[in-house]
């Protein structure tokens, strides 16, 4: 999760805490540049810190790494700041940057970890792996001949092993099923798009859905490209998905808002200490002003999504369903230090156009900031809205005078409850034990060849439906010692179907088969598209 950032140069709600301490250290960045040569960063004359550190390299015990004590002084002034200000060691930078700057360069698949093993999912279209006739269903056993298969290696060291240098070469051995030996394939490394719109499908009555996961530097750019597409279809009224997007670069947001926003309109306004007022504004004529628009939201939804979604709600442009987004309103400003490590610092806050700032306390502490979904879990917010406790009494008006309020993220116009109704004790087995996932793999990997000449989700469904896979699943389920009920397949079954069938299709057609299947079954979706329908 990323939120959103102002660059410089130089349900489980147990597991919300962890996600959010690593989703939400990438911050929200400007577009702009300063080292630690700037003049406007200076050194004290006094410092106790340098005296400190002096005394500590001169007489401690037992010798120490000056770098780590620096780092670790950094990481402590940061932490005593705020939730969002934060230290990147240089080992580390490249990875933080690489899923904001939309592109790193690497070999260009996507694999799954499947009984210790790397398995190709599919292969990036004109990517280097495509071009020299890597196929979906390889097994990589070697890596620049070392042994990676049955060895226990990390998705995260297998995809250090992958990336390297535009221009470099990497040697992988492949295990394919129509060959007794392995294969070796020397590829070429090049840049690989990373791309920040998981999908883009028309669903009923004219009505496109464009889902972004977060906002990168190429996120404008694949929303509109999305645009196009979506308009050869017939593109009657939106539906722009922000559940779980954690932000991004504020400029992709405001270059979004912009499209649906008649020029002259506020989008947002940032504030700080050392940071003038600054005021963006919609500045052309948008190619989607007279689309209706509906964005969902949930409380995963942060910084940049709340950039864009506070905007057309002020601006009475769309009406926002979902549940009260994360409350993030801090921007962050990026500074390179001289060893290629960089901070990532508070420098102000985001307001909308109707002068709000949705950020939450953050005054008692990280823990019980990054705990705050937790607690509103607990206290029954994400199933009813009469349990919202309000973090700031204060009302804001909209451009046609609707109450609107701030402090703690961005209130929905119509609150969609978490649902849990398809929750049964079969369900959460099978969740747990990851068994429905690792039957749709097997099942793909095995029938590829004949799913693969199906160009749509939809025939997938029938062919599956025909074959009863449903029923092969539960058998198999059953072969593992979790066997469902009557009552549990009533609860259960047909979110399980839906959810297996759309699972199986993304391993053949990726997310373009995955997403339009699910909507069978995801309640927000279905009520966007329904108030569409309603407000013709």
């Amino acid at each position: 999760m990323n939120m959103g950032i102002s660059e410089k140069k130089g349900f489980q709600p147990l597991l919300v805490a962890v996600i959010l301490c690593i989703g939400l250290v990438a911050g929200y960045f400007y577009r702009s540049a300063k080292t630690m040569n700037n003049p406007g960063i200076s050194p004290s004359r006094n410092n106790v810190l340098l005296e400190a550190l002096d005394y500590i390299r001169a007489e401690y015990v037992d010798t120490v790494s000056e770098k780590k004590l620096t780092e670790a002084a950094i990481i402590a002034m940061l932490d005593s700041l705020d939730p969002h200000s934060v230290f990147i060691p240089a080992a580390d930078l490249k990875e933080y940057t690489e899923p904001l700057e939309g592109k790193f360069s690497g070999i260009g698949i996507q694999f799954n970890m499947q009984n210790d093993t790397v398995v190709v999912i599919r292969t990036i279209l004109n990517g280097p792996s495509e071009k020299i006739g890597i196929r979906p269903g390889d097994r990589i056993v070697k890596i620049n001949d070392t042994l990676v298969a049955g060895i226990k290696m990390s998705t995260h060291q297998i995809m250090r092993k992958l990336k390297g240098i535009k221009g470099t070469k990497v040697k992988v051995g492949i295990k394919r099923f129509s060959v007794d030996h392995l294969v070796d394939f020397i590829i070429t490394r090049d840049e690989i798009p990373l791309n920040s719109i998981d999908v883009s499908f028309m669903a009923e009555h004219g009505t496109g859905v464009i889902k972004i996961s977060e906002f990168s530097r190429r996120t404008y750019e694949e929303f509109m490209n999305a645009v196009d597409r979506l308009n050869r279809q017939g593109l009657k009224k939106m539906i722009l998905d922000l559940r779980d997007n954690g932000g991004g670069y504020m400029n992709a947001a405001v270059d979004i808002a912009d499209e649906f926003l008649p020029d002259g309109d506020l989008i947002v306004f940032t504030q700080g200490r050392a940071n003038p007022r600054r005021d963006l504004y919609a500045t052309r004529k948008g190619r989607l002003e007279n689309i209706p628009l509906i964005v969902l939201m949930n409380e995963w939804s942060a910084s940049a999504s709340e950039i864009l979604s506070g905007a057309l709600q002020d601006n009475d442009r769309a009406m926002i369903i979902g549940r009260r987004s994360f409350g993030k309103g801090l921007v962050q400003q990026q500074v390179e230090l001289s060893d290629g490590s960089a901070v990532r610092l508070t420098v102000a806050r985001y307001f909308t156009p109707s002068g709000r700032c949705i950020q939450k306390p953050y005054s008692h502490g990280k823990e019980n900031y990054f705990d705050e979904l937790n607690q509103r879990y607990q206290n029954g917010e994400f199933f009813n809205p009469d349990s919202i406790i309000p973090l700031d009494t204060l009302s804001y008006t909209t451009k046609k005078g609707r109450k609107v309020y701030g402090g703690g993220g961005i209130m929905p116009d119509v609150f969609i409850p978490h649902d849990t109704s398809f929750v049964s004790p079969f369900y959460s087995k099978v969740v747990s034990m990851g068994l429905l996932y690792k039957f749709a793999f097997n099942y793909s990997d095995a029938n590829r060849v004949i799913l693969s000449q199906f160009n749509d989700p939809y025939s997938i469904e029938k062919f599956l439906t025909g074959k009863k896979i449903f029923n092969q699943f539960l058998e198999y389920c059953s072969q593992q010692k979790v066997l469902a009920s009557s009552s549990d397949l009533k609860k259960s079954g047909n979110y399980l179907r839906v959810q297996l069938f759309a699972n199986i299709a993304r391993y053949i057609l990726d997310n373009e088969g995955y997403y339009p299947l699910l909507l069978q079954i995801d309640y927000g979706m279905k009520k966007a598209i329904e108030y569409h329908m309603i407000n013709k």
